[in-house]
């Protein structure tokens, strides 16, 4: 691990964002691990700075200006307006509406047929999140060149379907709830995230 994801690492270790337990995560997948980013991004300065850094880093997967950063609600919102700044470029969000599955523009949002886009969350399990705001922005026509995460839970495996780079890597065990080893220990789970269980 670089000296610079140690220290985004140890950045949510300080904040009480690393947690360890037995959690449900927002893809139903079991792990011993959660990141809650939100105890980290509360603090501007460290929401400017990992913006300005994943931001360098989606930059650099394309040689054409980015115009437009796009992240789902509700993890991706803090970082995503970040890195926007960091870009000097628009940002909008996608979400959920109670009861669906599927991300929607909503707010009167608007993507430019052909806007060179990145989507931005705060960490990527399995990708799904990401996959699903990138299938809704080119339905609208938007040129997505890239994604990008503050950590990348996943080991690098998860496939968004473009280009993606995150500040941290690490390969969390995750588990289907059939299989789960903290299940069958008979340890309760708990939903920490922004969706309930």
């Amino acid at each position: 691990m670089t000296p610079q994801a140690e220290s985004i690492l140890e950045l949510f270790r300080s904040t009480g964002a690393y947690m360890q337990g037995h959690f449900r995560l927002t893809s139903g997948l079991h792990s011993s691990e959660y990141l809650q980013s939100a105890l980290v991004l509360q603090h501007p300065a460290a929401a400017e700075k990992l913006g300005r850094l994943l931001a360098e880093a989606v930059q650099e997967l394309t040689p054409v200006r980015i115009g437009l950063v796009v992240s789902p609600a509700l993890g991706g919102l803090i970082v995503g307006h970040e890195v926007a700044r960091a870009l000097g470029t628009r940002f909008l969000f996608l979400e959920r509406l109670a009861g669906s599955t599927g991300m929607q523009l909503r707010r009167g949002f608007t993507v430019g047929r052909g806007e060179v886009t990145v989507v931005i969350e705060d960490v990527i399990t399995t990708g799904g999140t990401t996959h699903d705001v990138i299938d809704v922005l080119r339905e609208s026509g938007a040129n997505v060149v890239g994604a990008g995460s503050i950590i990348d839970r996943s080991g690098g495996q998860a496939d968004v379907g473009v280009p993606r780079v995150a500040l941290v890597t690490m390969h969390v065990a995750a588990h289907y709830p059939e299989a789960c080893p903290l299940c069958q220990q008979g340890i309760p789970v708990v939903k920490p995230g922004s969706r309930p269980a």
